[in-house]
């Protein structure tokens, strides 16, 4: 009895799959050429359109490359400006600082001479002098 089911299953099946591709066949709107060719024209038309949104990408990513770089650009030449302005002002400071030290260097310099001779005078004076 189970394989009596199983073949009036399968016979079933079958009709119903014979049934459903004859009302299909019936209710096409277009002849198996036409809709072929509607599709190929579909797909045709879908990789047209993604080429040309590919393009446009491509083109905006590209001004988006050029904006880029050109704001690169003008941020570099600003941090040279700022880095010679530092550089220029390091110098200055630095010449400022070794005009100081030259100055103060000339003032000890006479300092100890005036000390060296004050000493000396003092010493050959005190010699001078009866104990």
């Amino acid at each position: 009895m189970s394989e009596e089911k199983q073949s009036g299953g399968f016979s079933w099946f079958l009709a119903g799959l014979g049934i459903g591709a004859l009302i299909g066949v019936l209710y096409a709107p277009k002849a198996g050429r036409e809709t072929r060719e509607g599709l190929m024209s579909s797909a045709r038309e879908g990789t047209e359109y993604l080429k040309q949104r590919g393009r446009e990408a491509a083109d905006q990513v590209g001004d988006l490359v050029d904006r880029s770089k050109t704001q690169v650009n003008e941020y570099v030449d600003r941090s040279k400006e700022v880095v010679e302005r530092g550089r220029a002002q390091w110098d200055e400071f630095v010449n400022q600082g070794k005009q100081f030290v030259s100055e103060q260097t000339g003032k000890v310099t006479a300092a100890v001479e005036a000390g060296r001779q004050a000493y000396q005078s003092s010493s050959s004076s005190n010699s001078n002098e009866p104990a």
